[in-house]
């Protein structure tokens, strides 16, 4: 179980990107969802050893991460938003001497750990091939093989699915559910399907902070008979955001749909809808941005 406690980083800048942020994340998937600039970056790079937090803790079961950084990256996968490769490298070459790099001298024992990998990640077919022919799926595939190196107990993946197609995206989040039984794996986005597909819990983080967690079913239970929608027309948008408690807009048909929040039917022409994840999403970025 990883636990981080009043954890506060600022920036020489300034620039306070974690805020007291408190979190247990236990066994199997964790979902942290928060827009850009949420401070997710910089409490994943504080997990992984890569910065010192201004202040707070963070352990590991019985590892005092901050005072003993090397001590978790024995146990540790990192899969950073960019991560660089030599291109023209193949993928097979590249993994060896990762596998070195973790501590895996032994030749036999190498081999048998790299081939492993390129079969789980489903690359063995392209393992000759250079790194920079790869597409943007199989980077990530090969991002995880390289995180899986040495059998970790603790793996970070910061954005991963971003850019990638929706073929490769699913393939990507399989890969992960099926390498999360007994380990912990913390997948840092904000792309909210991503979450609810794979994540039995989750944490919304913004502006610095922890402004919701818990199981997305759960979550989502807390929203049913809450959530509204209404299809207008563009112009009338501003008059509905200064009326009702308007958390998401998307355009359909050239029109505009709203979802908005209440306890009961706001108005006229308002229609119940099944509270998803991403209301409940929404609706907490909304409150934060009404107490900003």
């Amino acid at each position: 179980m990883l636990v981080v406690e009043n954890l506060v980083h600022v920036y020489g800048n300034g620039v306070r990107a974690l805020d007291d942020v408190s979190l247990t994340v236990p066994t199997g998937m964790f979902g942290l969802l928060g827009p850009n600039g949420a401070g997710k970056s910089t409490l994943m790079r504080s997990i992984a050893t890569l910065q010192t937090p201004t202040s707070g803790s963070i352990t590991f079961g019985d590892i005092d991460v901050i005072k003993d950084p090397e001590e978790l990256r024995r146990t540790l996968g990192y899969l950073p938003q960019d991560f660089g490769v030599y291109p023209r490298v193949s993928a097979y070459d590249m993994l060896d001497h990762m596998a070195v790099l973790k501590g895996i001298a032994g030749g036999k024992e190498r081999k048998e750990t790299v081939e492993a990998l390129l079969n789980q990640v489903n690359l063995w077919s392209v393992r000759k091939k250079a790194l920079a022919g790869f597409s943007g799926g199989m980077r990530q595939r090969f991002g995880i093989a390289q995180a899986l190196i040495g059998n970790p107990k603790l793996i970070i993946v910061d954005e991963p699915t971003a850019g990638l197609d929706p073929e490769e995206r699913n393939r990507f989040l399989n890969l992960l559910a099926e390498i999360a039984e007994g380990v912990v794996i913390i997948l840092s986005t904000h792309i909210v399907e991503d979450v609810a597909d794979l994540c039995p819990r989750m944490a919304v983080l913004a502006g610095g902070k922890i402004r919701m967690e818990g199981a997305p079913v759960e979550l989502m239970k807390s929203m049913n008979g809450r959530v509204w929608k209404k299809t207008i027309d563009k112009e009338a948008l501003a008059d509905h955001q200064a009326r009702y408690e308007v958390i998401s807009t998307r355009l359909f048909a050239g029109r505009t749909v709203i979802h908005v929040l209440a306890d009961g039917r706001p108005g006229e022409g308002f229609e119940p809808v099944p509270g998803g994840l991403e209301d409940v999403y929404f609706s907490t970025l909304a409150a934060t941005r009404r107490a900003a």
